[in-house]
């Protein structure tokens, strides 16, 4: 797995069905401790509503999923809020969907109808974006070279993730994991073999 889709940006969309209104907040996560700092964030913000559904997805293949109906009749909010989630292929994400009573009874087929809005609305207004994993690499040139294996490397599809100027300026790359020996290719190349660049690690960056 070196990449998968998250939400952009955190948001939040209210619906309203039979009085009942639906507020569901989406917050990039990547514990469950953050997730639950989430909805207990939406209790302490609307503290008047009657119900906090939750749905929460975890990790590049979404290896842990939660919910949480709240009081609402089971089956009917977080099951539903996390086959939205689950069909919009995000992770790293958890919806918390605010409920408050209008008064009138939305039978479990209303409510399922209802929560789905509402994670619907919000990923509308967050929209999507893609998280790669990539090889990190340092490579130390002369302040000379620099621009030119800088340059050189970007048009080869490397990431340069940063650049450290001291007595040589340290590049840090980042490369797809499969493609990590092209760039170790190229930079023989660029470098007459003369530099390699040596790796420390990897980990997930947004692109898009």
């Amino acid at each position: 797995m070196t990449r998968y889709r998250t939400v952009a940006r955190d948001a939040a969309a209210e619906i309203e069905v039979k009085r009942s209104r639906f507020r569901c907040a989406l917050t990039r996560v990547e514990t469950e401790d953050a997730a639950r700092a989430a909805v207990d964030r939406a209790r302490l913000d609307h503290r008047d509503a009657r119900h906090h559904c939750s749905a929460l997805v975890l990790g590049p293949g979404a290896e842990v999923e939660r919910t949480h109906d709240d009081g609402e009749p089971s089956g009917t909010a977080g099951a539903p809020m996390l086959e939205v989630l689950r069909g919009a292929a995000v992770s790293d994400t958890v919806a918390v969907v605010t409920r408050w009573f209008g008064g009138t009874l939305l039978g479990a087929g209303g409510l399922v109808r209802a929560y789905s809005d509402a994670v619907r609305e919000a990923l509308a207004v967050a929209g999507t974006r893609e998280r790669l994993l990539l090889r990190e690499l340092v490579l130390e040139v002369g302040h000379s070279d620099a621009g030119r294996i800088e340059s050189d490397l970007r048009s080869r599809g490397v990431a340069v993730l940063g650049a450290t100027y001291a007595a040589e300026v340290t590049l840090r790359l980042g490369v797809d994991p499969s493609r990590a020996d092209l760039l170790h290719a190229a930079v023989a190349e660029l470098t007459g073999g003369a530099l390699t660049a040596e790796p420390v690690g990897e980990r997930w960056v947004d692109v898009g």
